[in-house]
């Protein structure tokens, strides 16, 4: 999803990326190691040795860039945060841009967020935000905060979204605004871990459409 993104910005990020040090592009690189061996296998089974090897770094340089695993860890779940955030503030403008009404533009997010889905090359490699949740004893507290924060601001931005809807489109059956804007992330959630043990990675474009027909049924889009 990130990647994906991304690729689409060109230059900007490509002369950001010509711009970084040896160190921090070997920063970078164990992270995108580190990344997929957790999301892959879990973080107990994600070894220094292995990213180490795997860098064609020495130990020693592994222990320049993080302090120990537990920092890799706090780390690497930063940035992931970051980029999610950033795309969906991107995605949130863009449709906002596109049109000044509340659910026509939530409806708009909704269909250019599963399109991304729908444009991924491969299977979601899977996301941090699960990987801590069914893991939560290997990272430290600092880490379980900052995914129980993600989340509560996921939350936060889709109830004041779906409260200006409400504000102007009453809903044609009882809802709660809160458990409706928890339910996106949900199927999204949901849909990484079932196409991932599908094998199927049409899923998660085809589940936020659903999202996307049911606010249009409470909504009478």
């Amino acid at each position: 999803m990130v990647d994906r993104l991304i690729e689409k910005t060109g230059p900007a990020v490509q002369l950001e990326s010509s711009a970084r040090t040896k160190g921090e592009r070997t920063r970078e690189r164990i992270m995108d190691l580190a990344y997929q061996s957790i999301v892959e296998k879990g973080f107990a089974a994600t070894s220094i040795e292995e990213l180490v090897e795997a860098a064609g770094i020495t130990k020693s340089g592994f222990f320049y860039h993080f302090r120990d695993k537990n920092d890799l860890a706090r780390q690497l779940f930063e940035r992931f945060l970051a980029e999610d955030d950033g795309i969906m503030q991107t995605l949130e403008g863009r449709a906002r841009e596109l049109s000044d009404d509340p659910l026509q533009s939530f409806l708009i997010f909704l269909n250019v967020y599963a399109q991304m889905m729908d444009d991924m090359n491969a299977l979601h490699p899977g996301c941090m935000v699960a990987t801590v949740t069914y893991q939560e004893r290997m990272f430290d507290a600092e880490v379980r905060q900052m995914n129980v924060d993600y989340l509560r601001q996921m939350r936060e931005r889709f109830v004041r979204w779906l409260g200006e809807i409400v504000a102007k489109y009453p809903p044609r059956i009882e809802v709660d605004v809160q458990e409706l804007a928890d339910l996106l992330n949900v199927v999204v959630e949901g849909a990484i871990i079932q196409s991932k043990a599908l094998r199927d990675e049409s899923l998660m474009g085809k589940q936020t459409r659903l999202y996307r027909n049911y606010i249009k049924l409470i909504f009478g889009a």
